[in-house]
């Protein structure tokens, strides 16, 4: 659904006329979309396509080579990293602990943004950390060491972390990574719930059978400038995922739910 740059009126997240690139490579040339509250976006692409360096420059972490990123009508560029983190919160790929610290802890980092300088937590912030832990199945892990907890446990974290930030938008980098299958349903789940709530999620992810199952509209980035957006239902294709990954894919239907194959 390109639109002109002009076209778009003030939204709580959009980008227009959007340049990504690397060096002389041009991966993502003039993406002008509005991010919608209640909308559910995946970003699919094969790898190098340019996913994780859009999902960054939409979350302000990179300057985009052309165009701009506007939150509520404000070009992002313009607010300080506070302002945009109240609004936005962004899961990266990996989150690499550099400090070992309780599980409770790293999820009251979500809750940062809404102190001022040099105030400690209160007992509403604990509140929200621990919800959000008992929300990603980790009831019961507060006080336990990050230096002991599994990947998977780990990744959980960071997303009670991210939930505890309680942004009106969640940017999510491969949100399966090092989740077990029930996991990644679960939480991508909480998203989508999330997104019933009026919030907006963004997230590139892999697979586009997992994609077609959760977001409403898709973000297809072919890593030469070209991109297409529009509902998931029109655009997860056959014939578009072919053209996306380089391989032949199969659709299949199954109770209701769309399956996608490589051939």
């Amino acid at each position: 659904m390109s639109v002109s740059p002009g076209a778009l009126p003030p939204c709580p997240l959009a980008a227009r006329g959007l340049e990504v690139a690397v060096g002389a490579r041009r991966l993502v040339t003039g993406l002008s979309l509005q991010f919608r509250p209640g909308e559910f976006v995946a970003i699919l692409g094969k790898n190098g396509a340019g996913k994780t360096l859009t999902l960054h420059t939409l979350a302000g972490l990179r300057r985009p080579q052309g165009g701009g990123v506007y939150l509520d009508g404000t070009a992002m560029e313009s607010l300080s990293r506070r302002e945009v983190a109240l609004r936005l919160g962004l899961l990266p790929q990996d989150v690499e602990e550099s400090f070992v610290t309780t599980a409770l802890e790293a999820v009251l980092v979500g809750r940062h943004p809404h102190l001022k300088l040099w105030q400690w937590e209160t007992a509403e912030d604990d509140r929200i950390a621990r919800a959000a832990l008992t929300a990603v199945d980790l009831d019961g892990f507060a006080q336990r060491r990050t230096d002991t907890l599994s990947g998977g446990e780990l990744r959980r974290v960071a997303v009670a972390a991210l939930l505890a930030q309680e942004p009106a938008m969640f940017l999510l980098d491969e949100p399966s990574n090092h989740l077990d299958p029930a996991h990644l349903l679960g939480i991508l789940g909480l998203f989508r719930q999330s997104c019933a709530a009026g919030k907006t999620v963004i997230a590139t992810l892999h697979d586009p059978t997992v994609a077609a199952r959760f977001c409403d509209t898709a973000l297809l980035l072919f890593g030469d400038g070209r991109w297409a957006a529009g509902p998931s239902r029109e655009l997860l294709t056959a014939a578009r995922l072919s053209e996306l990954y380089g391989v032949p894919m199969l659709e299949i239907e199954k109770d209701g739910r769309r399956i996608f194959v490589s051939a």
